[in-house]
């Protein structure tokens, strides 16, 4: 990768990343008369506000995928069996779903209905499946898991500061620009790896 396809990446990104938040933010705000970024309600403010929030989520979104990318990388030197980490992939893709109904309901002490708790991550996985399927058919087969897995256990991992909250409009509001940022890094990854010589 050259310095000119990270700063591409890192731009657009960013970019992506900005404008979800402000989009989801108005919506939220004009739904939600007592939602507020950072504790500022005024219109003004609260667009400054989203437009950093979302930046930060987009930094924090190009951390989680880089890092993926370094485990990713180390696993498969260590697991030499494309089975083997296919599985581990998956299981891990499993528990992190679970313990996001199981963990949340026994950390609200069951305040809503399973159903409540059981939304959220069926949602993940929904985009998931999508975002893996969309990625097969612009690559090939063997990225269907890999993307399953970053953008469940991955997302799910850099949204846990909006998850502890019980608040659906503090996980929305981070968990969208993180879905879509994630979804677009690992889309284009294989268009800013491509090293065919024209």
């Amino acid at each position: 990768m050259t310095l000119r396809k990270w700063f591409h990446l890192f731009w657009t990104t960013l970019l992506l990343g900005m404008v979800v938040s402000i989009v989801i933010g108005l919506i939220l705000q004009y739904s939600d008369k007592e939602f507020s970024v950072m504790g500022l309600s005024a219109v003004g403010f609260n667009v400054l506000n989203m437009l950093l929030g979302g930046a930060t989520i987009s930094v924090l979104s190009q951390m989680g995928f880089f890092a993926y990318l370094i485990v990713r990388f180390i696993a498969v030197g260590i697991i030499r069996s494309k089975t083997v980490w296919d599985l581990l992939q998956l299981a891990v893709v499993i528990v992190v779903l679970f313990d996001l109904v199981y963990l949340r309901m026994t950390n609200f002490e069951g305040t809503g209905s399973v159903f409540s708790y059981i939304v959220l991550p069926i949602l993940i996985l929904i985009i998931s499946l999508g975002v893996a399927y969309w990625k097969v058919k612009m690559t090939n087969r063997n990225a269907f898991i890999p993307t399953l897995f970053f953008m469940c256990a991955v997302t799910v991992l850099e949204a846990v500061p909006a998850l502890k909250l019980d608040n659906a409009a503090s996980s929305f509001f981070m968990l969208a620009p993180l879905l879509v940022c994630n979804a677009w890094q690992i889309l284009i990854l294989h268009k800013i790896l491509d090293n065919k010589k024209s």
